[in-house]
């Protein structure tokens, strides 16, 4: 079985806006990812999503996407996260967290959906709360707990 793993950690200061790869990030308990514009103490601290679905999306051609595209914090591969029922916990790099939502509805005038035409996030996105507080890196494993 192919492990799964962390591609990327991205992070933006707006809401809305594609996000930037950094070298990696601390996720906080009651926060996300330190320093993003979606951290705070609710339900969707943190967006992941997988390289399998930026790969949907680049098949209608768009072949200019990055990770952070689609203003996902983690960007992960080699787990199909949107199968994922809420509650999981998934230990990613030094964290704990627990998916609280699969997908979303898309705001209009997103500049995602800009860019692209389409966003695969409000499909198969999926968020997360931090339970166990750490660093997350590139290269990191991404484990299913439960």
């Amino acid at each position: 079985m192919k492990v799964a793993k962390v591609v990327a950690i991205n992070i933006s200061e707006e809401k809305g806006q594609p996000k930037q790869a950094i070298d990696k990030g601390y996720f906080a308990v009651n926060c996300g990812l330190r320093g993003d514009a979606h951290a705070g103490e609710w339900h969707r601290q943190v967006s992941l999503l997988g390289n399998e679905s930026i790969d949907k999306i680049k098949k209608l051609g768009f072949d200019n996407l990055a990770t952070g595209s689609f203003a996902e914090n983690i960007t992960t591969e080699g787990l199909i996260l949107y199968e994922l029922p809420v509650g999981t916990k998934l230990k990613v790099g030094e964290t704990i967290m627990e998916v609280t939502q699969i997908g979303k509805e898309c705001h209009m005038g997103c500049a995602i959906r800009e860019k692209t035409g389409d966003c695969v996030m409000p499909r198969e996105g999926i968020f997360a709360k931090v339970i166990t507080p750490g660093w997350i890196k590139p290269g990191d494993v991404l484990e299913r707990l439960n």
